[in-house]
């Protein structure tokens, strides 16, 4: 019998409570099961702290790695478990991004990121922040393309949630296996358009996560109030289909009846669970991507940031072209090649700016023109357009040439999202140039391998007068002399700012009153300097101070229109700040 037991036995019987051996085999019986139960209680309590010191090193959330202190170390019971080093966090930056360095190629650099966030988050996002202009092309555009068409080759980890329709019936169950209680951002694709590459099925799950990294690199929505989802409704790729190692259904995408009735129930069953959350739909093909908004925009808390994140950044590059010109938006007559959601959104918020700048509506509207794969848009082709194209249609002779509208409706800037790469030629450009002082040309289709032109095509087919952005990045380069830094019209500068202002206000609506006010933002924070030097949107390595100030204004916006869910604060941008992100290793103990 262990001592513990006998000694409870012996303080039984100097009581007197028991004399004989039977009461004597009773005590014993009853003190060996006491003393099982505590021994197994102690070993469970140790195993338990165990497996949470294990946890705190798996879990991305709370991993520090070699940045615990030696008191974590000790209280947490990580001692033996890590190297001897106890490293900053601007330490630990540091060999991460030599790491990085190390990697033969963008795509290796993609992955090692991507292992990066698994492992250590916080690591992850100051990295990130460290150099924006460096590492944000590597976690989305350009690098995500390349990203998505590989994804079942470089894939090492899950992160999301994948909804096949399959279980349609049952998504409620599934989003409940998700393991933070609190979602605030989710981004959602079906993989059917993703970027300029098409239906890339549940490869495209690359594109939620990189956006999602931007939320909180570029503004600080806090990563843990995020989560990208892939809806699988199948793919009409048919590499895919035959494919041994493609991870999603193998199956085609399904009629429009079946297809709308499972993302109904995604979106219910969304904010049932996490209600008040924000969707940003990405990346849905043009047949859906409108519907979509349309019919959900006004019920809860959504947006589209193909649609209307593209139009603000767009519409943001053209105020600053305004500046660069000393003109006004009213002034301006765009001509785009693409007549597809995204095309046809950035035209809405175009024309919206003219209203605001004084024009009305038919006016505003006759000074945006689109070409789609059939020509320009006219009202004799009214019928087969679109419902969100209608507005487009023109009443002019119906043409393909491109380069005739040029010449017969003098635009002052032409918008590429066509994804056709050299749609903008050297016919195309001199055209523009022989018609304007300063063309504005933006070929804004991405990834960099789909833009209707390059940066040095632009600046040599224009004698260096274009006022440039593209969609994707470009390197510098030299003009008469000077040395250029391309302008990318990335909406890196919209949706995490809108995000950032969501998050605080906890706004129930996202309008389109707040894209244009993202827009006028985004052109404010561009200084003379930067203005003079060719440059249409402010230096990626500002990027935190640009989402503040934009993240502000979108705030106010939400307060004026009675969409927040808080009190209004007396110091917005102080407010904003208040809720940022940063990055920092916080103390932890089991």
């Amino acid at each position: 019998m262990n001592h513990v037991a006998e000694s409870y036995l012996n303080q039984r019987l100097d009581a007197g409570k028991a004399t004989n051996d039977a009461v004597r085999t009773a005590a014993a019986g009853r003190c060996s099961s006491w003393l099982i139960q505590t021994v197994s209680r102690s070993r469970n309590e140790s195993e338990m702290n165990n497996e949470k010191a294990f946890h705190l090193l798996r879990n991305s959330l709370t991993n520090k790695s070699t940045g615990f202190t030696p008191e974590e170390r000790k209280q947490n019971k990580l001692e033996g478990l890590l190297p001897a080093a106890v490293e900053t966090l601007e330490h630990r930056v540091a060999r991460a991004a030599e790491q990085c360095d190390q990697c033969p190629d963008d795509l290796a650099r993609y992955v090692f990121l991507a292992h990066l966030q698994d492992v250590d988050e916080t690591l992850y996002f100051a990295l990130l922040i460290s150099k924006p202009d460096k590492y944000m092309p590597l976690v989305y555009t350009p690098t995500v393309g390349d990203a998505c068409l590989k994804f079942d080759r470089i894939f090492r980890s899950s992160r999301g949630l994948y909804l096949p329709i399959t279980e349609k019936g049952r998504l409620e169950e599934l989003i409940r296996n998700w393991t933070e209680p609190d979602v605030r951002f989710i981004v959602v694709t079906d993989g059917s358009r993703i970027l300029g590459l098409g239906d890339l099925g549940s490869n495209g799950m690359g594109i939620p996560i990189g956006k999602l990294a931007l939320y909180s690199a570029a503004a600080g929505v806090p990563p843990q109030f995020t989560l990208p989802i892939m809806l699988d409704v199948g793919t009409d790729n048919d590499d895919y289909l035959n494919d041994p190692f493609y991870m999603g259904l193998k199956q085609k995408r399904p009629d429009n009846d079946t297809y709308y009735e499972f993302v109904d129930e995604f979106t219910s069953a969304i904010q049932k669970i996490y209600p008040g959350c924000c969707i940003q739909f990405e990346d849905f093909n043009i047949h859906h991507a409108e519907p979509l908004l349309e019919k959900y925009q006004d019920e809860f808390c959504m947006f589209n940031d193909d649609i209307q994140g593209t139009a603000a950044v767009a519409t943001a590059g053209l105020y600053t072209a305004c500046r660069a010109k000393n003109e006004t938006m009213k002034d301006q007559r765009i001509l785009f090649l693409g007549a597809g959601s995204a095309g046809c959104g950035i035209g809405d918020l175009i024309a919206q700016a003219m209203q605001a700048d004084g024009l009305d509506k038919e006016t505003a509207y006759s000074q945006v023109r689109l070409f789609d794969i059939d020509g320009l848009l006219t009202k004799s082709r009214a019928d087969s357009l679109e419902p969100f194209q209608r507005a487009f249609a023109a009443d002019h002779e119906p043409t393909k040439d491109f380069v005739g509208m040029i010449k017969a409706f003098k635009p002052t800037a032409i918008i590429g999202v066509s994804t056709v790469h050299g749609a903008f030629n050297a016919d195309v450009l001199k055209a523009m140039s022989e018609i304007n002082e300063r063309p504005i040309i933006f070929p804004y289709s991405n990834p960099t391998s789909h833009s209707e032109c390059t940066a040095e095509e632009a600046y040599a087919g224009t004698d260096g007068k274009v006022l440039f952005a593209s969609g994707s990045p470009f390197p510098p380069l030299s003009v008469n002399g000077s040395e250029i830094e391309p302008s990318q019209g990335n909406n890196v500068y919209i949706f995490p700012a809108l995000g950032l202002a969501v998050y605080a206000t906890k706004a129930k609506r996202v309008t389109e009153k707040m894209f244009l006010t993202a827009a006028q933002a985004l052109a404010e924070t561009l200084t003379e300097a930067e203005l003079k030097s060719g440059l249409l949107y402010p230096p990626r390595d500002r990027i935190r101070e640009v989402s503040g100030h934009v993240a502000a204004k979108v705030a106010e916006v939400i307060f004026d229109d009675g969409h927040a869910s808080v009190d209004r604060p007396s110091d917005m941008a102080g407010f904003i700040k208040e809720h940022t992100y940063q990055p920092s290793y916080a103390p932890h103990q089991l």
